[in-house]
């Protein structure tokens, strides 16, 4: 188990240029290394006992021509959080007054830097410094709320998400954004109770939507809860096939489960893979109580006979599953993924569930000859989610690296430490050492240059 310095909030932005460095970083890689999560402000902060409500912090690393240029780590600026920090709100278009510093991820598309979060607020729009210009609504087209993650087909240039919100129980929202910045599409898709949709998967003909046993709870929200989601298994499960090409969605029935995050999924002749990792059972969304394990699973539905069959790919706990995504909706041979634990009975707040979920280890599997490689980084260390960027354009698809912040225990900060992927297993090509720590977090990106602003 990390220590709980690990995952406590960290009280500074810091601003650190020409970061030491063990080892050799690739010439190839030019861009930045962003990674959010959430980071309370203070005691006052609701982020500072409950981890969803977290106000965001974006941490980052610029590499280019083999140097660490600089680090940087930012709170979201949404207007209390300005106020919070003495300074004047960022102007924007914020929607149904859902101005929340968004702490669950961060992309690069279209030339901009946005930090994501589920459940209504739009992105926060980032410089490539990491300082916040405002909320963001694709230059007027969003007619709503957003989402936490998004998906990019590599060969369109689209990026799509699935929204849905409090507010709106009886539907979500299919919202597709071209590569020139403005939303091309919004497709609404009838639901019942208020499913939390925090992922969802794309392939080349569908988007499958998850509609599960996790749904808006009342008595919850009336209570005050942090999330005012609940497990209800009479809702039932299943997965939604919506075509791309603007006909009705198609439900098939699943056994009861919760999928946070996907790895990947793909057309197969009359067949769709969907891998993702599951929790098999019921738990309180609010603590992350119960006994629910996640694991690496397969779901393959059978498009003629609407038949969907469950496998298991890998049954250590992992979480925080990643492609490379150049082959986000395609056939993939490669998945990352980082080990987890259960988390205790009684976990309420934020030290106590990241310092439990998080590990010390990656993951590298090979779904193609059913093998797994485990890289691990030393006892008492913590190594949250890992995004692999290839070494060229048209390399292999393992044929790249693997990044991920990595807290030291010995040096009390932070290294970002990548790993050839194809050595997975072997010493890190280049380990960068922060001056400070990085809290344990959620969701980043690689952006290389070429999408910088």
């Amino acid at each position: 188990m990390p220590p709980t310095n690990a995952s406590a909030p960290v009280t500074e932005e810091v601003t650190a240029y020409d970061l030491r460095v063990t080892g050799v970083i690739p010439a190839e890689l030019d861009g930045r290394y962003l990674r959010n999560g959430p980071n309370a402000l203070g005691l006052d902060d609701p982020g500072a006992a409950a981890l969803f409500l977290g106000t965001g912090m974006v941490h980052g690393v610029r590499l280019r021509d083999g140097r660490a240029e600089w680090y940087r780590n930012r709170w979201v600026r949404s207007a209390t959080v300005s106020q919070a920090l003495g300074e004047r709100p960022r102007p924007g278009p914020v929607f149904e007054g859902m101005d929340f510093a968004a702490n669950t991820h961060v992309i690069g598309h279209a030339g901009r830097t946005l930090a994501l979060v589920e459940s209504g607020p739009r992105p926060y729009e980032l410089t490539d410094e990491l300082e916040t210009t405002g909320p963001h609504d694709f230059g007027g087209t969003l007619p709503a709320g957003y989402a936490a993650h998004t998906k990019l087909d590599p060969r369109t240039g689209d990026l799509h998400a699935v929204t849905y919100r409090w507010g709106r129980p009886d539907a979500v929202e299919h919202v597709v954004v071209g590569a020139d910045g403005l939303v091309s599409s919004v497709r609404e898709i009838p639901v019942t109770g208020g499913p939390m949709m925090h992922d969802f998967a794309l392939t080349g003909k569908y988007v499958i939507l998850y509609d599960l046993p996790v749904i808006a709870d009342m008595d919850a929200a009336m209570s005050g809860a942090a999330v005012p989601y609940a497990w209800d298994e009479a809702h039932g499960a299943r997965l939604g096939l919506l075509p791309r090409d603007g006909t009705a969605v198609r439900w098939l029935d699943i056994e009861p489960c919760w999928i946070y995050h996907t790895l990947n999924a793909y057309d197969d002749g009359d067949q769709v893979v969907l891998d993702v990792v599951r929790y098999p059972q019921a738990f309180d969304m609010a603590r992350f109580e119960g006994p629910a394990t996640p694991t690496l699973d397969r779901f393959t539905v059978d498009l003629i006979g609407g038949e969907v069959d469950g496998q298991r790919l890998h049954d250590r706990a992992q979480e925080f599953p990643r492609v490379d995504e150049r082959v986000v909706s395609a056939p993939h041979r490669y998945g990352y993924t980082a080990v987890s634990a259960a988390p205790p009975s009684g976990a309420e707040d934020l030290e106590e569930l990241d310092d439990d979920a998080f590990g010390d280890v990656l993951l590298k599997h090979d779904l193609v000859r059913g093998t797994v490689e485990t890289h691990a980084f030393g006892r008492d260390a913590a190594v949250g989610e890992a995004v692999f960027v290839p070494s060229a354009a048209g390399a292999a698809e393992d044929d790249g690296y693997v990044m991920a912040f990595v807290h030291d225990p010995v040096r009390g900060a932070t290294d970002l430490v990548i790993l050839a992927a194809q050595d997975f297993t072997g010493a890190p090509v280049a380990a960068v050492h922060l001056p400070v720590r990085v809290p344990l977090g959620f969701h980043g990106s690689w952006i290389p240059s070429t999408d910088l602003s």
